[in-house]
């Protein structure tokens, strides 16, 4: 026992200390920086910042626009189709019930649906917006995107941006689409309906290239046969030489077959004679240069459209004025669909008292009266009085105008 007392007594002593409580820990106030707290404790509360995005990044209510002026738009031509063809049938019976199913499908209404679709595309253009943009003002949806911080300004970029997608569609069907299919459906009513297209032509006289000009008294499609031909090369003012056939043939791309032939050649005083029964030679005539029929103009492409023009130009072909129309009338409506959407939307932004049904019927007097316009202009340029591109040009100048003034006051 005296030796495990011993034993402790010989053990080294060891201090402990009581437990350190929260309080102790806190330190005195005046070693705390209130600056510092506050940031710590704001910078743990704060939420992530929102990302900052140009104003001519799409948002939420650009794809709410765009979506419902485009399904607007489509659904609206869907209607009309469905319309369209209903009178149609009505109107070219006895052709629907005479000519084969397959033909009548797929050669003619397949064709004639995106006809319809260029032709009218302003007027789906407009009556889209007045109907979508009437109904967003009269549920205020227009006031609260207002009263949210959006500008007027702001808010016709989707609008404008529909606009181009409508104008881009229209133009490349118009240019390269539809002229192939209208030559499918103008050839269907041409054999079911009623033949509009021009087989002959009398007294032709063409320029083959400068300097030389053409001449056939008579010119049977259906034989493919010109009757009491010549062909006279100049050199300025003096006659070189002149062939007269009592016959051609039109064999190919440029290729005449010339029959009973006298060709004479002058050389101041003196001439030379030849003279043959068959001669193959190569012409840059085509019958489409001289046989014009109704509506060939919408058959033709941009760019061939183009090219014949100036080609017949350069020929002296008088009766081109349909076609330079036509070409011209092509690039008017594609702006046609910025300039009315800005009128349809500058009607129709504010909450009326008629409701929605005034605003549509008003956006239906301005698209007609607008086609209407553009068909009456197109006579002053048949007539000679202006030319085709300024008179397809006059309502888009005069509607931009409207269209300044009415986005003026709906801005302000």
């Amino acid at each position: 026992m005296e030796e495990e007392l011993k034993n402790i007594e010989n053990q080294p002593v060891v201090e402990t200390q009581d437990p350190v409580s929260p309080a102790d820990t806190v330190q005195p106030a005046s070693s705390v920086d209130p600056d510092k707290t506050d940031k710590t404790a704001k910078a743990k509360s704060a939420k992530p910042p929102r990302k900052s995005y140009p104003w001519y990044y799409v948002k939420r209510f650009d794809r709410y626009i765009i979506k419902n002026f485009l399904g607007t738009f489509f659904f609206a031509i869907l209607l009309l189709f469905a319309i369209v063809v209903m009178f149609d049938i009505n109107e070219k019976l006895d052709a629907v019930l005479t000519a084969p199913l397959k033909a009548t499908v797929f050669q003619y209404f397949m064709n004639f649906l995106p006809f319809v679709l260029s032709q009218f595309s302003p007027l789906f253009t407009f009556i889209s917006v007045i109907f979508f943009t009437s109904r967003l003002a009269d549920r205020s949806e227009v006031i609260a995107m207002l009263s949210n911080g959006i500008s007027f300004h702001r808010l016709t970029v989707p609008y404008i941006f529909s606009a181009a997608v409508i104008a881009v569609i229209t133009y490349l069907l118009a240019a390269y689409i539809i002229p192939p299919a209208n030559a499918e459906r103008i050839a269907y009513t041409n054999r079911w309906v009623k033949n509009k297209e021009v087989i002959y032509g009398d007294n032709i006289q063409l320029q083959v290239k400068p300097g030389v000009m053409a001449y056939m008294a008579r010119y049977d499609k259906a034989t493919r046969s010109g009757f009491r031909f010549s062909l006279e090369e100049f050199d300025g003012n003096t006659l070189k030489s002149r062939l007269t056939a009592e016959s051609v043939r039109y064999d190919s791309v440029g290729m005449w077959t010339i029959r009973n032939y006298t060709i004479r050649h002058f050389k101041g005083l003196k001439e030379t004679m030849t003279k043959g029964s068959v001669m193959d030679t190569l012409l840059n005539i085509d019958p489409r240069d001289f046989l014009i029929s109704k509506n060939d103009e919408q058959t033709l492409t941009s760019p061939e459209l183009k090219e014949y023009i100036n080609k017949q130009k350069a020929r002296g072909v008088a009766n081109i004025k349909n076609f330079e129309i036509e070409y011209e009338r092509r690039i008017a409506m594609t702006a046609a669909a910025f300039i009315l959407t800005i009128i349809g939307l500058s009607l129709s932004s504010r909450k009326v008292r008629g409701g929605i049904g005034l605003n549509i019927g008003l956006g239906l007097l301005l698209s007609f009266s607008y086609i209407l316009f553009m068909t009456v202009t197109s006579t002053f340029a048949v007539s000679g009085y202006t030319s085709p591109r300024i008179a397809m040009w006059i309502p888009n100048f005069v509607y931009t105008i409207i269209a300044a003034v009415l986005y003026y006051k709906a801005s302000r």
